[in-house]
């Protein structure tokens, strides 16, 4: 049987088996292999702080070219700006652990590639060729909540790293538009550098009842919660002047009342 074929969507390979079934490059996040007449796509939610964003059932994945305006018709960008009437299949690879490639499936462009701001790998704003792709054939994604909350947390570690302005200048260029996903759970990505943003901002105490943080991390980090003031999942944006650090009580008294008062108190705290 064609190995290729027999793939599962949810089975884990290495690199080197990726790139023995595929007859194709072990670098890059875009590999062309005539050969087996294919486009390997590789997501990664682990080395890169910015994710190419589900959308529901559909991925908007970002084109090649790291630094500087993207070219559409740049190698593998106009390979997959041109499929599926060019005959290349294209398959999707993600990385939830580093090393493990887990195949998510054949994937099908299903609208025009469209341009959007996005920061390039120096952290400047660019026009970015993005691609809107669906799974051939539908079953149940193989990314969950507690995977998700995992990758979220590392990523904001490394973000707490940064001094004030380079956090604040990555926070601002974040994407203020989110997008969902669908698997075991909706699953709706944020940006780790406006998490860490609105926690150093608020300095150890709660943004809505002024207290300490009622104790410290592991790491002896003050604890706070991030809240999106209009929440996520009715449309607000992930932006620095809608997100707020609070202790865990005034977290929940949000997610339970939502008082106007408190609306507007918390919104005057993130404008500031």
């Amino acid at each position: 049987m064609d190995p290729i074929s027999s793939l599962k969507p949810g089975t884990v390979l290495n690199n080197q088996q990726l790139c023995e079934i595929f007859k194709c490059s072990p670098q890059g996040g875009m590999r062309r292999s005539l050969k087996t007449s294919t486009l390997v796509i590789v997501t990664s939610h682990v080395d890169s702080i910015y994710d190419d964003q589900w959308h529901g059932d559909t991925l908007h994945y970002t084109g090649m070219g790291q630094k500087g305006e993207m070219n559409l018709s740049f190698h593998q960008n106009k390979t997959l700006s041109e499929s599926p009437e060019n005959g290349v299949a294209v398959h999707l690879f993600e990385v939830f652990k580093k090393k493990e490639y887990t195949y998510t499936g054949e994937m099908v462009r299903v609208g025009q590639p469209y341009q959007a701001l996005q920061p390039d790998s120096d952290g400047n704003m660019r026009n970015a060729w993005l691609f809107p792709l669906k799974l051939k054939n539908e079953y149940a994604l193989p990314f969950d909540e507690t995977t998700a909350q995992e990758l979220f947390e590392k990523k904001e570690r490394k973000a707490r790293k940064l001094s004030d302005s380079e956090l604040r200048e990555r926070a601002e260029k974040s994407p203020a538009q989110v997008g969902s996903r669908i698997g075991q759970t909706t699953v709706i990505p944020r940006s780790p550098y406006i998490a860490a943003y609105a926690k150093r901002r608020a300095n150890g105490h709660c943004e809505l009842c002024k207290q300490p943080a009622p104790f410290e991390t592991k790491k002896g980090e003050p604890y706070l919660e991030c809240h999106h003031i209009e929440w996520l999942a009715k449309g607000g944006d992930d932006s620095i002047e809608n997100t707020v650090a609070l202790c865990p009580n005034c977290h929940r008294k949000m997610h339970a009342l939502n008082l106007l008062d408190d609306i507007n108190f918390l919104r005057n705290c993130s404008s500031n």
